[in-house]
């Protein structure tokens, strides 16, 4: 574990780490936020999920997260999106590879011997956040696009491990829409039952925790239509009640710019779950 950047920030640090990932078999980069009151107490942490060509840098530069984290007291821990280096595979294209991991544990050649995000995000790197920082077990998790997917998709799979769970302009049907039917061919294999494991949408279905889900999505978001598609959410919460916040947004597209204008909201949401079990 080495800390590669420290700077102050709203009373708190934000830093980032490059620690090496048994799961991922390569170096990682990971930003944490260290709110100021990580220094007396232990704090919730927030995991975020990056989306599609995305490091860990694109949130802490530009989502302005910093201080709502420091009026609220959490931890924010945002890794990147891909496993990184000479030796992992990588594909053309910013829709497969590198920086686009999908957040999944990849089973095809060549990706399964690197692309073990799951793993990675909902078992190894909060036992490290636990391990390393002033963490009181916690935990609440979101993100963008396709790490809005991951942030989905990690708390349906791991029921009573997140106490929230939101994301802003997120691919909830991966199964339905090109980019996610690329990754998971590549990922999965052509097995489209075993794309359901990774479907937000066909995981609502059988949930077996009704864990409150705050979408935001851009009205004038470019992807609206081809990509992200979340009446196919809405469609899924409805059939068997499963408790969805789906708020649309007008004017907005699916840049930091929205991210940004209602990161604060997130905070709020989430606050109030995780201040239950402090």
């Amino acid at each position: 574990m080495e800390r590669i950047e420290h700077r102050a920030c709203f009373g708190g640090w934000q830093d980032v780490y490059r620690h090496h990932s048994d799961a991922l078999e390569c170096a990682m980069h990971v930003a944490v936020y260290l709110p100021p009151q990580a220094e007396q107490r232990r704090c919730p942490v927030l995991y975020w999920l990056s989306g599609l060509t995305c490091t860990e840098q694109n949130f802490i530069t530009k989502a302005g997260a910093q201080r709502y984290a420091a009026d609220h007291g959490v931890i924010v821990v945002a890794p990147d999106t891909s496993p990184r280096g000479d030796a992992v595979p990588d594909a053309d294209g910013y829709d497969l590879g590198k920086g686009a991991g999908f957040y999944l544990d990849a089973t095809m050649a060549p990706w399964s011997s690197h692309y073990r995000m799951q793993h990675y995000i909902a078992d190894e790197l909060p036992a490290w956040v636990d391990a390393h920082f002033a963490s009181s077990g916690a935990r609440a998790i979101s993100g963008h696009s396709m790490g809005g997917h991951g942030a989905l998709v990690t708390a349906l799979r791991n029921p009573g491990r997140y106490q929230s769970v939101s994301a802003f302009a997120p691919i909830v049907a991966p199964s339905q829409v090109p980019w996610g039917q690329k990754a998971f061919a590549a990922y999965l294999g052509e097995d489209r039952e075993a794309w359901k494991a990774w479907d937000a949408c066909e995981l609502i279905a059988n949930a077996p925790e009704r864990l409150p889900l705050l979408i935001d999505q851009g009205g004038d978001d470019e992807f609206l239509d081809t990509q992200l598609q979340p009446h196919r959410l809405l469609e899924a919460c409805d059939a068997v009640d499963h408790p969805l916040d789906l708020r649309l947004r007008p004017g907005y597209d699916h840049s930091y710019y929205f991210i940004s204008s209602f990161i604060g909201e997130h905070f709020i949401f989430h606050m109030r779950q995780l201040s239950r079990t402090r």
